[in-house]
C-alpha cells in the first residue's frame, strides 16, 4: 500500500469512528436534512477554517481537523441522501449505514485514486488555504445546481462536487498530520 493510500485509510477509518459513535448517540437524525440544509452544514464547517487560517487564531477549542473530519462526513451524508428514499422520519439500522458510508467512500476513493495517477499527486504541493477555497467554491456550485433543480448543462453534478469535497478535506488532514511530524 502506498503512503498516500494508508495516509487516506487512516483519515477515513478516524472519520467513520466518529460518525459510527454519533450514529449510535443520535441515531440517523440527518437523515431530516434537506440539501441546502447539508450544504449549509459544510459551508459553515469550511468558512470556519477560512476564518481561523485569516486570523491565525481561534476562540473555540474544537480544532480545524474536526472540522475537516465534519465536512467529510457530511459529503458522505449527501452523497448517501441522494439514494435514500425520503423516509426522513425513519432510523436507519446501524449496519446499514456503516455499509453505506462504506460504499460512498470506496466510490470516493475510486476518484482520488484515478485522479491522483492523472495528476502525479499535485495535491501535495497546494497550500491548506486552497483546500479551504476548493472546498467552498464546490458547495457554492452546488448550491447553483440546486436553484436549477438538480440539473446541470455540461459540468458535473451534485455527486462529482461532494466527492470532491471529501478527497479535499482528506487531503487537508493528511498534510494537517504531515505537518505535525516535521515540528
Amino acid at each position: 500500500m502506498s503512503r498516500t493510500s494508508e495516509q487516506y485509510q487512516r483519515i477515513i477509518n478516524s472519520s467513520k469512528e466518529i460518525f459510527i459513535k454519533k450514529t449510535k448517540d443520535y441515531g440517523t437524525s440527518w437523515r431530516v436534512l434537506r440539501p441546502i440544509s447539508i450544504v449549509d452544514q459544510i459551508f459553515i464547517k469550511a468558512q470556519r477554517i477560512r476564518n481561523i487560517q485569516e486570523m491565525g487564531k481561534q476562540k473555540v477549542d474544537d480544532d480545524i481537523s474536526n472540522e475537516f473530519r465534519g465536512i467529510i462526513n457530511y459529503g458522505v451524508i449527501a452523497l448517501m441522501q441522494m439514494e435514500l428514499p425520503d423516509e426522513p422520519y425513519n432510523d436507519l439500522p446501524l449496519d446499514t449505514v456503516s455499509s453505506l458510508y462504506d460504499a460512498k467512500i470506496g466510490l470516493i476513493r475510486q476518484v482520488m485514486e484515478d485522479k491522483n495517477h492523472d495528476y502525479g499527486e499535485a495535491w501535495r504541493d497546494m497550500s491548506q488555504e486552497s483546500f479551504t477555497d476548493l472546498i467552498l467554491t464546490k458547495l457554492l456550485r452546488v448550491k447553483q445546481i440546486l436553484r436549477n433543480d438538480g440539473k446541470t448543462l455540461i459540468s458535473e453534478g451534485m455527486d462529482a462536487n461532494y466527492t470532491d469535497i471529501v478527497n479535499y478535506a482528506v487531503f487537508a488532514l493528511i498534510k494537517l498530520e504531515e505537518a505535525k511530524h516535521q515540528l
